[in-house]
């Protein structure tokens, strides 16, 4: 006999799901706030540091974002511990994520700015008088005074210049080179040279303050820190970006207990409570819906400004708003189970990861200092050789000017500020960015392989129709939900709703051969399928392959009511006793919404190679691929049929991206250059995968593209515009052609020129399309 399922369950609260414990004894990561770096060459000396620390497994530190990542064993290693070493480096660090931190250092540069050009403005006025479009400038005879210049000239390289000086002394106490000591030994040797003449005097004023370059130290200190406080602005948007989402989770919630309304911290929180939440307030942890509707606003997860209505059963998020009446709500994830703390922490993970473009540069930058010291030796001896004829003034004026036009800052800032820019859109798209890498990948994929069951489909899986043979379809039912007790598929949670409701109906009903209750053990979950012993008989439930695998009786009649939900698009899954089929079940999943969009979307981004990879039987997987116009189709795969299919693919066209809900689709989320994870996923695919697309918009990845190949496209311009400069100024500046404070002011531009572009893409990717 067959009974037709009309109306989806609603989904059901498992009362036993809990966070998991973390284990003391594993590693665990943090992420600290960093001060005092000028350079990504600071950024390497933290790291590299920092990482030989016995029981640190990873670090990994952002100059851009001004942080470090690390992952330790806090058996072995303390944040203290961590701590010291960053201070014996000379910087400073703090754990404390809020904005504050970055506030202070950036406070304290723009004093330090001020002050620099307040005393740096006296020593470029009298070089109105060496421009002819200038010359009606009067100036104060005072400001023509050596000892006046000296004095101007000694108090910016005290106070304004210390940190330089600082960071330059711990930088050589490492046996490394930064920008601070390209900094500290141009300036200084611009001061002191300047300082030299003032003593030594001439015949003149006039010939005297023709030979001091007090306003090039000033220029290239007051250039330098100005270049710093823009970068540490646009490092401090980026800090604040994803700080601001660590504070949309409320610190209070109301929790009922016995009746009674109680406020206690949302950290505190734990599956299987049950909390209100008032109209205009955010959600204090993800849960289901208790009441009857709700409107929420996910825009901070979606970036759909548009309010969302929920119906009792469905899930709403930590940080996202009750529109309108007060809502109750049974928890399901707090703390940092939520999805907006898992946003969070990945957002920090992959600002802290590295491209293999970004490594490339580091290494550079790492060699960058003591080669551009060395090339400015190599310009003062041949130019007093050749160029200058022995002219000493000269040669040295050529070779400050080298030293001064060097600095590897914008080469470290063409990476880090555009995957900022990136990693933050992504995110208000609800496209959460894990590894670094997997956005440079992404802008070269070739195919899309999309899993079927809750990838295209919306996961939402409900029961259309059951097929018995001896007993009643209730009875049917509940024998499956039985064997899929604990299985975390949604098919299994759409048996276990279905039997659910089907008790109500027939509560009466006993299965011919068996009791009600179980007296078996816990459900056994395999490959393909699922068994349980109960009261001496083996119950299990499967697809068509698991029943053929263990030589199940199937009935024509079985046979034919497969066939025919099969063509309609549902999956079959076959229930048996001791081997014998004793019926089988309908289950369908609706296609979402955006599927077709989505198809569409990737097909007008250049990608020709979309690949449906299904576990269902071919009939099922063909309807839904015709549905969304996918014309290849790969059916009945097992898990590493997947893997094995993303391997051929790989070998055909070249980079391959894997998007699945991570149900069974783990490994092959992992093979594949880049893995999209669906809707949030299951644990081992959140692990696998490389990019999480959180509730399940299918258009993220086409939206993944776009974004990741204007992201490198903005890369390689930054990168290019670092390379031209360098091309450009440091050959001008050895033959003569540039002043030395020309080439200081050139290396603080050449840093502001990647930032004006990073602050471009910001700009293109907040644009809707």
């Amino acid at each position: 006999m067959s009974v037709q399922m009309l109306k989806p369950p609603i989904e059901t609260v498992d009362a036993e799901s809990h966070p998991l414990e973390a284990n003391p004894s594993d590693p665990i990561s943090i992420d600290l706030r960093i001060g005092g770096m000028h350079c990504t060459a600071c950024a390497a000396r933290i790291e590299k540091a920092v990482g030989r620390l016995p029981g640190v497994k990873q670090a990994a530190v952002s100059y851009a974002s001004r942080s470090a990542w690390i992952v330790y064993e806090p058996s072995r290693l303390s944040v203290n511990d961590i701590g010291n070493v960053i201070t014996r480096l000379g910087f400073q660090s703090s754990s404390e994520q809020r904005p504050a931190f970055d506030r202070q250092e950036r406070t304290m540069l723009l004093l330090r700015l001020i002050l620099s050009a307040l005393l740096t403005i006296p020593l470029l006025w009298p070089m109105a008088h060496h421009f002819e479009a200038l010359s009606f400038i009067p100036v104060p005879t005072i400001l023509m005074n050596r000892w006046v210049q000296l004095g101007l000239a000694t108090l910016i390289q005290l106070v304004p210049a210390a940190p330089f000086y600082y960071g330059a002394y711990y930088a050589l106490k490492q046996r490394a080179a930064n920008m601070d000591v390209l900094v500290a030994t141009g300036t200084t040797a611009a001061y002191l040279y300047s300082h030299y003449m003032v003593f030594r005097g001439g015949s003149s004023m006039a010939e005297t303050n023709s030979a001091l370059y007090f306003e090039t130290s000033a220029v290239v200190i007051t250039a330098v820190l100005l270049g710093k406080w823009i970068e540490a602005a646009a490092a401090g948007r980026t800090a604040s970006e994803l700080g601001s989402l660590g504070e949309l989770q409320p610190l209070m919630a109301t929790i009922v207990r016995e009746g009674s309304r109680e406020q206690v911290a949302s950290a505190l929180l734990q599956a299987g409570d049950e909390v209100i939440v008032e109209p205009g307030q955010p959600f204090p942890a993800d849960g289901l819906l208790l009441s009857d509707s709700a409107e929420t606003d996910e825009s901070l997860l979606t970036g759909e400004s548009r309010l969302v209505a929920k119906q009792r059963g469905e899930r709403v998020y930590a940080g996202t708003m009750n529109a309108r009446n007060e809502v109750r709500v049974y928890v399901k994830a707090s703390g940092a189970t939520t999805a907006l703390s898992r946003l969070h922490a990945m957002m920090r993970e992959a600002l802290a990861s590295k491209t293999s473009v970004q490594r490339k540069v580091d290494v550079i930058a790492g060699i960058f200092v003591p080669v551009m010291i060395g090339l400015s030796i190599a310009t003062f001896i041949v130019s007093m050789i050749w160029w200058t004829k022995g002219n000493g003034e000269a040669a040295f004026i050529r070779a400050l000017a080298v030293l001064l036009a060097a600095c590897p800052c914008a080469l470290g800032l063409a990476t880090p500020l555009s995957l900022a820019a990136a990693s933050t859109a992504s995110a208000k798209r609800g496209i959460v960015l894990k590894q670094a890498d997997a956005l440079e990948t992404a802008a070269q994929l070739q195919a899309v392989v999309l899993d079927k069951t809750g990838t295209l489909t919306e996961g939402r899986a409900q029961v259309t129709a059951v097929h018995a043979e001896t007993l009643h379809p209730a009875a049917l039912l509940r024998l499956a939900a039985a064997a899929e007790e604990h299985a975390t598929h949604p098919y299994a949670a759409a048996v276990r709703a279905a039997a659910s409701s089907a008790a109500y109906a027939h509560n009466n009903e006993t299965p011919t051969r068996m009791s009600n209750k179980s007296a078996g053990s816990r459900a056994n979950h395999t490959e393909g399928g699922s068994l349980v012993e109960m009261d001496g008989h083996t119950v299990a439930v499967g697809g068509y392959d698991y029943a053929i695998k263990y030589s199940w009786r199937l009935t024509d009649s079985v046979r034919r009511f497969a066939v025919e939900h099969e063509r309609k698009g549902e999956t079959i899954w076959y229930v048996a006793v001791d081997s014998r089929c004793e019926g089988a079940i309908a289950l369908a999943d609706p296609l979402r919404a955006d599927a077709r969009e989505a198809i569409a979307m990737l097909r007008k981004a250049g990608i020709r190679h979309i690949v449906l990879a299904s576990g269902d039987r071919e009939a099922a997987a063909s309807a839904i691929a015709s549905r969304v116009r996918i014309r290849e189709v790969h059916a009945s795969l097992r898990p590493e049929q997947k893997v094995a299919l993303i391997h051929s693919l790989q070998q055909r066209h070249g980079s391959v991206a894997m998007v699945g809900d991570g149900w069974n689709d783990a490994p092959a989320l992992a093979a594949a250059d880049v893995g999209f994870a669906i809707g949030g996923g299951a644990d081992a695919a959140m692990g696998a995968g490389q990019l999480a697309l959180l509730h399940g918009r299918l258009t993220g990845v086409a939206d993944t593209v776009r974004i990741s190949r204007l992201t490198m496209r903005n890369v390689k311009q930054n990168l290019a515009l670092a390379f031209l400069y360098n091309a450009a100024v440091i050959p001008s500046a050895a033959l003569g052609q540039l002043q030395p404070w020309m080439a200081g002011t050139a290396m603080a531009l050449s840093s502001l020129s990647v930032v004006g572009n990073a602050i471009i893409l910001r700009l293109q990717l907040r644009r809707k399309w």
